[in-house]
């Protein structure tokens, strides 16, 4: 099947609430206006250079979602027109992308990177951290004002063991779900932050359908639309 096949098909089998993250890496800019052209505008890439140069390229009312591992020497490259970053695992990160959205007058959207994988290549917060981080944010003398919390991001472990991938993605779940419900009881942000707290991020080709059962609320799909890929040695 072609490009808007795919991209077709799999839309319709997504509920409303559910946002598709066209992912994108490696695929060069007629595969991503095909898709384009059959409606999408949200595309993810794992490379703040090929992002760039396709941002350079492309339609400007493309949503641009970073979801690899960031460097925070790279932050520069992409604040200027960024619209998600997904991978977002460490304070450190989080404060070079407030001050990089402060050189553009931008406030940007990050989702929280949870380690729930049983894969030491995966990264990630663990709750400890998660807990120190969202204190840091939501203090009432943060300096962190040109960021915004949106949600949380993981990545499950990659096996065929379904009921291992469920397991996984039932705690993500289950930690976005205290973070909302923390956030209510203890009056620690204000009504307008919590509902921005919405986007639970999980879920590629291979586990989406599953992740959607979870509670996902944003899936991130390449293969399934584009074929497999062809990396460069």
């Amino acid at each position: 099947m072609s490009i808007k096949e795919n991209l077709l098909q799999i839309k319709s089998q997504l509920p409303n609430h559910v946002t598709l993250v066209a992912v994108s890496k490696t695929k060069p800019v007629a595969d991503l206006m095909e898709a384009y052209n059959a409606g999408q505008r949200v595309f993810g890439e794992n490379k703040i250079q090929e992002m760039t140069d396709k941002w350079e390229e492309m339609p400007k009312d493309i949503q641009w979602h970073m979801i690899g591992h960031v460097q925070t020497n790279k932050v520069k490259f992409m604040a200027e027109y960024v619209s998600l970053i997904h991978g977002v695992d460490s304070l450190k990160l989080l404060q070079e992308i407030n001050k990089q959205a402060q050189k553009h007058n931008r406030v940007i959207d990050c989702l929280l990177q949870i380690y729930i994988a049983e894969e030491e290549s995966k990264f990630g917060l663990d709750e400890n951290e998660l807990d120190e981080i969202l204190k840091q944010v939501q203090n009432d003398n943060s300096d962190l004002t040109n960021i915004r919390i949106v949600g949380l991001m993981g990545m499950a472990t990659f096996t065929d063991n379904q009921s291992q991938i469920k397991k996984e993605f039932d705690n993500l779940k289950n930690i976005f779900d205290k973070i909302n419900a923390d956030a209510i009881s203890k009056d620690a942000i204000s009504k307008d932050a919590i509902n921005r707290v919405s986007i639970l991020s999980m879920g590629m080709s291979g586990d989406y359908k599953l992740a959607i059962e979870c509670g996902s609320t944003m899936v991130r799909i390449g293969s399934s639309i584009f074929g497999n890929r062809t990396y460069q040695i």
